[in-house]
């Protein structure tokens, strides 16, 4: 694996097409590893956190909430975009939680990052497991609608596997805390 090509492509100009509160799409030019020229498009976004939630009796904190671009309510794990690009993520994470469903944990795990689309947007979203959770008065932003609800971790692990939850994040985000909780096997 030592010997890899290089696959770098080279900006050479940058042109901003939309800016928007949440995206702003570019459309660059760039060189290619062989000279030839190309375009790119994509998205800048400022970043994300998500986290799986886990009650001491393994049950995952869960959202359903309307997502506008699929017009259908999506079952996923909490999650929330950042307020700048240099907010720290596990501050974020722990905002997240508290505004969307009320609940502090008192352990976060990180547990790395996850790009959800890296042919057409440079977002990073991290990962958290949180455990040792305490209920509390959720706070909403003002566009805000979804309903939380309570799922055993093997239940929901089943429902990834069988196709049922499609969102991502939660896909990548739930295996990887079940594979950290679930006791080692020999």
């Amino acid at each position: 694996m030592n010997n890899q090509t290089d696959l770098t492509e080279k900006q050479l100009t940058s042109e901003e097409q939309y800016h928007g509160r949440l995206l702003h799409v570019f459309s660059d030019t760039v060189e290619l590893p062989d000279g030839m020229k190309a375009t790119r498009e994509y998205i800048k976004h400022v970043g994300a956190v998500c986290m799986v939630a886990v009650t001491e009796d393994r049950k995952v904190i869960m959202e359903r909430q309307f997502r506008y671009p699929h017009g259908k309510v999506v079952v996923e794990i909490p999650a929330g975009k950042l307020d700048s690009a240099q907010e720290d993520r596990l501050e974020a994470a722990k905002r997240e939680l508290k505004e969307e469903t009320g609940i502090t944990a008192d352990h976060w795990q990180d547990m790395g990052n996850f790009i959800p689309t890296p042919a057409y947007t440079q977002e990073v979203v991290t990962m958290f497991l949180a455990t040792g959770l305490h209920s509390g008065e959720r706070h909403l932003d003002d566009e805000e609608f979804l309903e939380v609800f309570e799922m055993p971790l093997d239940d929901l692990v089943e429902e990834i596997m069988q196709g049922r939850i499609s969102d991502g994040k939660t896909i990548a985000a739930v295996l990887k805390a079940y594979l950290l909780l679930s006791p080692v096997q020999s």
